[in-house]
């Protein structure tokens, strides 16, 4: 389950009809029947079905057929199809269609790393990060779940995560590795490096988890082989570039969590919404 408030999808909604639908008035056809059929132009995995679902019940539409959220579809295969007037599909049709695109892109991207990841025989997790476009984390969220990932940070409030940008202000930045643990003895500390001298540094301090920045394949698979001998326990994350073009290459390195945004950036997946009327 991923939570989903009405009033987030409300507020949706009145983005693109803050009012009336000034052209089906204007056409006069505002009660006339109709159905609307959603279905991928090409094989692939669709997901904010559920999310359409609740929009298109929101504005009074009968929803007919409901596929499986985040679920393999062939090209021209139903997704959703709801049926109701001509007023009530045109105030939802764009909005659904701009959230089954942008989110089925997003799932089809995490799909095609955790294809690499699992082809390369590793158990590593993608894990998206919050470089999200602001206001969208909770469709970006869900989409990445349905296709497969953890989530490696919602936002400031749930994880530590400890950047070179907050140690500028900090006296003693190893020092302070002890101070945050003592502060938050419930949280894992997480400590993100630019090499592997720094690693080593923050293993030593008690860093429950190193994330390795930009590190090469190569580079990051030594470190980690050295990081555990020193500490078995530390988790290992990989940072910085990683994408569908090289997630095996980083998979292979023994890294239990490769950290990316590339999934939230990229081409929607089309979906094509079907108008007749009735």
């Amino acid at each position: 389950m991923f939570y989903i408030p009405t009033s987030f999808l409300e507020n949706i909604l009145k983005e693109d009809i803050p009012w009336n639908d000034s052209t089906t008035e204007a056409l006069g056809i505002s009660g006339v029947p109709g159905k609307i059929s959603c279905f991928p132009k090409k094989d692939g995995f669709v997901s904010g079905i559920e999310i359409g679902v609740r929009l298109f019940k929101e504005v009074g539409l009968e929803v007919t057929c409901i596929g499986k959220d985040g679920d393999f579809y062939s090209a021209g295969q139903t997704v959703l199809e709801a049926r109701g007037t001509a007023e009530k599909i045109h105030s939802v049709y764009k909005t659904v269609q701009n959230i089954l695109e942008y989110s089925s892109g997003i799932t089809n991207r995490v799909r095609a790393m955790t294809r690499q990841i699992e082809a390369a025989g590793s158990k590593a997790k993608v894990a998206v990060t919050r470089k999200h476009f602001p206001g969208t984390k909770t469709i970006s969220l869900n989409a990445a779940l349905l296709g497969g990932a953890i989530v490696h940070r919602a936002g400031l409030s749930e994880s530590i995560l400890v950047f070179d940008q907050h140690r500028v202000f900090c006296k003693d930045p190893v020092a302070a590795i002890s101070v945050a643990k003592k502060h938050e003895p419930e949280k894992k500390i997480a400590v993100e490096v630019d090499n592997e001298e720094e690693g080593f540094k923050y293993i030593h301090a008690g860093a429950d988890i190193i994330q390795c920045e930009r590190f090469s394949p190569g580079a990051l698979k030594a470190f980690v082989a050295k990081a555990r001998n020193i500490r078995n326990d530390v988790i290992i994350n990989a940072a910085g570039g990683i994408n569908d073009t090289n997630a095996s290459e980083y998979a292979l390195t023994g890294s239990n969590v490769l950290v990316t945004s590339w999934v939230y950036f990229g081409r929607p997946f089309d979906i094509k919404m079907k108008i007749s009327s009735d």
